[in-house]
């Protein structure tokens, strides 16, 4: 049975990837950063960062044969949705990705919704209790769920517990996450996107 905001249509609704950048792009050229507070600033600036990290994504990746192959099996009209919000390092660095992977199937609706825009959605599709993101689920064209993924790939997630365990502070910890995205090139995610698209199993990041 369909999800009420799904017969709503809301994600239907919601933003292509390219009206959200450009959303984003709009913000920070639009904000006037000397009149913001410390809080303010500080998300100001991770925003900044994120169009950065994702513009070199974009740029730079290709889908591989692979999983275009299995994406373009895909023969029945699907939504595919992400909970995100554009401050979020995580979803800088995967969103790019699942944006391609969906363009290689017409059959594939690619919408993204505002994480704080829609708390009743998000509370649907929590990770141990928390709000994190990006998310992405599937859906067919009757809203069924197909699959999920979300919010970062299984080794990201095992490194972050385990730098955690160390007392590793946020500003570091953040910084070798990044770095670890980085080295990786989308190649986990796109691992993880290969076999939830052939068995179409979902699985959040525990």
């Amino acid at each position: 049975m369909a999800h009420k905001f799904f017969e709503e249509k809301r994600p239907h609704n919601g933003l292509k990837y390219s009206h959200y950048m450009e959303m984003t792009e709009k913000q920070i050229n639009e904000t006037n950063e000397v009149s913001l507070g410390k809080d303010d600033r500080e998300i100001f600036e991770y925003t900044k960062m994120n169009i950065q990290r994702s513009r070199r994504i974009e740029k730079h990746y290709e889908v591989s044969d692979e999983l275009v192959a299995e994406i373009q099996k895909i023969d029945n009209p699907q939504l595919w949705m992400v909970i995100t919000e554009n401050w979020c390092g995580d979803s800088a660095q995967n969103l790019p990705y699942i944006a391609k992977m969906a363009e290689e199937n017409s059959n594939i609706n690619f919408r993204i919704i505002l994480r704080d825009k829609n708390p009743d959605i998000m509370d649907l599709y929590l990770t141990n209790g928390t709000k994190s993101i990006p998310v992405l689920i599937a859906f067919d064209i009757d809203g069924n769920e197909i699959f999920k993924w979300g919010p970062r790939p299984a080794e990201a997630q095992k490194l972050i517990l385990e730098w955690k365990s160390q007392r590793i502070v946020k500003p570091e910890l953040y910084e070798k996450l990044h770095l670890w995205y980085g080295r990786d090139r989308g190649k986990e995610i796109e691992k993880e996107m290969l076999e939830l698209i052939k068995s179409n199993i979902s699985v959040f990041t525990e």
